[in-house]
Formats: C-alpha cells, structure tokens, sequence
C-alpha cells in the first residue's frame, strides 16, 4: 500500500489495483490521536485501515500527515436555526463561527458527548460539527438541541 497527497487529495494504491482518491478519518480523533485512521472512498465506504501510520514508509507517513490535516477542520456552532427531517435525513441550518452552514446527516447520527464538554456531530459529507454545552447556546438553540441528546 502506497499513499500519496498531490492537487489537494490524498490517494490510496495497493498492489494490483488502480490509484483511487480517498479520505482519511480518525477513528478515535480525540482519545487515541495519531493512530487507526480509515481511509474511505467518496461513497464514505472504508477501503483501508491503517491501525499505526508508524507503520508506513516515509513517503506514505507525509501524505496521511497532509490528507489528515485538510480533513481535521471542525466548524463551531454557535446557534442552531432549525432542524427538519426528511426520509432518512436531517437537515441543519447553524450558524457557525466560520458562517452560516446548511448540512445534512443520516437519522441515526446524533451528537456525541465529548468527554471535555459540548458535542461532536458529523454530517453526510463526513465534516464535523462541534457544538458547544447548551448553555452557551440562545434557548432556542438549545431548545432544538435537546432533542438530540440525554
């Protein structure tokens, strides 16, 4: 397996197949940083995992580094203005501290606790959300929040 980064994407050549563009994820991005990274085509199915990019040769150690490093930006919310389900969907309209952002997850995608407080939420396209603890949200926000979690 080789992994090489070039025009803003990160491909994945095995032996015997063809090069093909992927993205790399952290499994556990905020327990176990740096180790078990998935490596999924652009329908989000897994094609590779990599339990310890240690393991890799330098060239494929400096590509996941560059691949990892477009994938790790994380949008903060800061007011969530409406949620609505459609089949298998939700739709989100938040603001954010980069802008204003309209994005979709699947039914059974809910936030996640984060052990440092707020929540964690990754919508179809595999981008992360953080939203802080409700009570730094409008009650409206929060409002909307607490649907989604205990």
């Amino acid at each position: 397996m080789e992994l090489t980064y070039k025009d803003g994407n990160l491909y994945l050549h095995r032996q015997s197949e063809e090069m093909i563009s992927v993205l790399a994820r952290p499994c556990f991005p905020w327990s176990e940083p740096g180790k078990f990274i998935t490596l999924r085509d652009f329908d989000n199915k897994e094609v590779q995992m990599i339990e310890d990019p240690a393991e890799l040769d330098e060239h494929s150690r400096e590509a996941l580094k560059q691949g990892l490093s477009a994938s790790d930006f994380v949008f903060q919310i800061v007011e969530i203005s409406a949620v609505d389900t459609e089949f298998e969907i939700r739709n989100w309209k938040v603001s954010t501290v980069q802008g204003e952002q309209v994005f979709q997850t699947h039914l059974d995608e809910w936030p996640r606790k984060m052990p440092g407080g707020g929540f964690l939420l990754r919508d179809v396209a595999g981008n992360l959300f953080y939203i802080p603890s409700g009570d730094n949200l409008d009650s409206h926000s929060q409002s909307l929040l607490s649907g989604f979690i205990e």
